[in-house]
């Protein structure tokens, strides 16, 4: 996603837990499309990771147009046999870190008169799986509908999710 809005000439932020591919793969972007990079490592699964990456984003861009809330994993793990602390992490890696995330940059979007949001989700989100934190999945769409509806009442209804598979 990054190299394809880099592509159109949007500058972008690349956040990842991996300093050295985040760096590489903004370096590569920059080299290949001209627009500017920010590589950031962050466990977004963690709050405080979430909050230095915004501020990070707000120093270094003035304003930012589109929102890609993409981060994500799968599990073998059923209901049954996954532990709380599992659940827990699956939960503020797909859930929290989208709502954290927006809350961090919808000002920035605001300072540009609005913005794009897209959560990508999972086809874990209407089809749910046996070995899968489905229910995570559902809970991201579940967040693009109540954001859609409160930036429709602001008049920027520019928030939609995507479920792969």
């Amino acid at each position: 996603m990054a190299r394809a809005l880099a592509a159109e000439g949007v500058d972008v932020a690349i956040v990842a837990r991996e300093r050295m591919r985040a760096e590489r793969e903004a370096g590569e972007i920059a080299a290949s499309h001209g627009v500017k990079t920010l590589a950031i490592a962050a466990d977004v699964s963690k709050a405080g990771d979430v909050e230095r990456a915004c501020a990070r984003v707000a120093t270094a861009f003035d304003g930012i147009d589109i929102l890609v809330n993409n981060a994500g994993t799968g599990s073998s793990e059923t209901i049954m046999e996954g532990r709380d602390d599992r659940w827990q992490y699956y939960w503020d890696l797909h859930v929290m870190a989208a709502v954290r995330f927006s809350r961090g940059l919808v000002p920035l979007m605001r300072k540009r008169g609005g913005g794009v949001i897209l959560n990508t989700a999972s086809i874990c989100a209407k089809q749910p799986l046996d070995t899968s934190p489905s229910t995570t999945h559902q809970g991201r769409a579940g967040d693009v509908l109540q954001v859609s509806g409160q930036r429709a009442r602001q008049g920027r209804n520019r928030v939609n999710a995507i479920n792969p598979g």
